[in-house]
């Protein structure tokens, strides 16, 4: 006859078998117990092996609920960071890109207003942190730079073009 620890073992992967495959909604202790007994031809429902089969059902549901919660964690991060190709500063605020090592254009809520920042950053206590070095463009400023963006680079062009 086999020892208490494999008739245990057995009993636990069985009854786990039968959890994994089962509709939690519908399933109940003592329908996994019979079962059990049925696949195991071991009669379950002495208080021993009734009291065995509780604390499998028990950690199990345990370690779904625990799962579950993981899952759920992950996700409200992944939420919080919003999509992969999003980069936020140490001030929150989301970085469009970096021109340089120390200089960055961000977009940031300032007051209530929308703000394209073009600035300076330096590291103190392990952070990035703006400097005073730079601009801030509200959405109209933006608008307008961006209008004149093509009378720029025709600027630049000629000057470039009398350096040869």
């Amino acid at each position: 006859m086999e020892n208490d620890n494999e008739t245990k073992g057995r009993i636990e992967e069985t009854v786990r078998k039968i959890l994994e495959e089962s509709n939690m909604d519908e399933v109940t202790e003592s329908k996994i117990r019979k079962q059990a007994s049925k696949e195991l031809a071991i009669d379950l429902s002495q208080p021993h092996f009734k009291a065995f089969v509780k604390k499998v059902v028990e950690a199990f549901l345990e370690e779904k609920h625990e799962q579950q919660q993981q899952l759920e964690e992950e996700e409200e991060e992944r939420r919080e960071r919003g999509s992969k190709d999003k980069e936020y500063d140490d001030d929150g605020d989301l970085i469009i890109c970096k021109l340089s090592d120390k200089r960055r254009v961000t977009i940031q809520d300032f007051r209530g207003k929308t703000l394209v920042s073009i600035r300076e950053y330096y590291r103190k206590d392990g952070k990035d942190l703006p400097s005073s070095k730079g601009i801030s463009l509200t959405e109209e400023q933006w608008s307008t730079f961006k209008k004149n963006v093509p009378a720029i680079e025709n600027a630049i062009k000629k000057l470039e073009s009398r350096d040869i």
